[in-house]
């Protein structure tokens, strides 16, 4: 073969794919410009978009915070991206968060990513608009009423309780709290919203659910391709687990006339809401400083307004969800920047809380913050651990209800030091501690 063949021949096999990756990277470009409304006189948010097809997706999955804080300190409070194939603006600060939770249904409905959806399902709570929505919102909240957390609270302590007689019991210097949690939340969260008594799940049966849940969390992000092995394969397969359990568990109860446990569990409610009104049961929809030696009821835990700020104090350091997802449903104008119709729209949560004006010492771990009233209207958006407006969090006064029994129950059972110190925490795509929290136990008896 001669020179120039040879010259050829580099040439097809080198700069002919760079030249290619060249003009898609220039089409790339093209078509992110020509995506905004020209009817707007308003520019697109700064930012980048990344690779064609992929965005910027692998170097939000793999940096989580650091590719964020790294975002936030270049472009500001708004920003644009492209994430899970979609064209996305992230948004954070009170005000601009304020006008995106308060839009829902007017301005933005409610988008999550391709994969999430296919996880959770159309029916499922996070997933429905308008009238849907409304509709089955008012009919899990019955769940969450002030009458049904008072029926909670003795299982919830009885719980608690257990697992930290367990935990003083255990051999060994030092206990793994973080599964050990998980596996306490999961068990609680088994028990009051779904029914399961301690006896009808053996500690494997018990272990292969928490596995299957935290699987499934763990890929609701994911690319949307659906063959073996993938994220979405996964996370669909670890669903799948999970639903025949509440299957099983639904047809058990319809054949009893009476609920167990001298208590209605939230599935129990729900049922007899659903069955009473002629309407048909959905797996999606369902899956979605008083005396301490008192016995807790809500009365006792509403008194404890130092413990609530503990628990606000946590939440805004390290508030278990990231943000929230929107689609612009109709381009829309946000501090002096358009986002086109059609465009993803997030709202950040943790960088929410990190930038608000409301907090001074940002970093410091600080309860009396929260004893003085928060000022109200757009300052009330600078603390969102549930999210806002019309799709707050349905289960958060649950979540504090358990939260607090669990700190009352610690605090009056023993003492304890983590080994490493203050954790360091990821997201991914919840919020966790990277050592698994190794913790050494102390009983008020002295004994380890």
């Amino acid at each position: 073969m001669g020179f120039s063949a040879l010259v050829a021949s580099a040439l097809c096999t080198f700069l002919l794919p760079l030249l290619l990756f060249l003009a898609a990277v220039k089409l790339w470009d093209l078509y992110c410009v020509s995506s905004r409304d020209p009817s707007c006189p308003l520019p697109l948010p700064p930012g980048t978009m990344g690779l064609p097809f992929f965005g910027e997706t692998l170097q939000m999955v793999l940096q989580r915070r650091k590719f964020l804080q790294m975002k936030r300190r270049k472009y500001g409070f708004i920003y644009k991206t492209h994430l899970f194939g979609r064209p996305t603006v992230r948004v954070m600060g009170a005000e601009n968060v304020r006008h995106i939770l308060l839009g829902e249904h007017r301005l933005v409905s409610v988008q999550w990513p391709a994969s999430v959806r296919t996880i959770l399902g159309s029916g499922c709570l996070s997933n429905l608009h308008n009238g849907q929505h409304k509709h089955r919102k008012k009919v899990i909240m019955r769940a969450f009423s002030r009458d049904a957390l008072q029926h909670y609270v003795p299982v919830i302590q009885e719980e608690v309780s257990a697992c930290l007689a367990r935990w003083l019991g255990a051999a060994g210097p030092c206990l793994l709290v973080y599964p050990e949690v998980k596996r306490l939340m999961f068990r609680i969260a088994m028990r009051i919203l779904l029914g399961f008594q301690p006896r009808q799940a053996s500690p494997d049966g018990e272990q292969q659910l928490v596995e299957a849940f935290e699987e499934m969390i763990r890929n609701l992000f994911s690319l949307p391709i659906d063959v073996p092995f993938s994220g979405l394969y996964r996370g669909l397969r670890a669903r799948n687990i999970i639903h025949a359990k509440i299957e099983e568990n639904i047809r058990a109860k319809m054949a009893r006339k009476e609920p167990e446990g001298g208590y209605k569990d939230a599935l129990q409610l729900l049922m007899e809401h659903t069955q009473g009104n002629g309407e048909q049961l959905n797996m999606q929809g369902l899956l979605c400083s008083p005396n301490q030696e008192k016995q807790l009821d809500m009365e006792v835990l509403e008194q404890l307004k130092y413990t609530g700020c503990v628990i606000k104090e946590t939440l805004r350091l390290s508030p278990p969800v990231p943000g929230g997802f929107r689609i612009a449903l109709k381009t829309l104008e946000l501090n002096g920047y358009q986002i086109p119709k059609g465009w993803n729209v997030i709202y950040s949560i943790c960088d929410t809380h990190d930038v608000a004006d409301l907090f001074t010492n940002k970093d410091e771990f600080n309860p009396d913050r929260f004893m003085s009233p928060s000022p109200e209207d757009s300052s009330r958006f600078s603390f969102i651990p549930f999210g806002g407006g019309l799709r707050s969090c349905v289960g958060k006064e649950f979540a504090k209800v358990l939260l607090k029994i669990f700190t009352v129950e610690l605090a009056r059972s023993c003492d304890w030091q983590l080994l490493n110190g203050p954790p360091t925490m990821k997201t991914g795509p919840i919020v966790y501690p990277v050592d698994n929290l190794p913790t050494k136990f102390i009983g008020f008896s002295g004994q380890i």
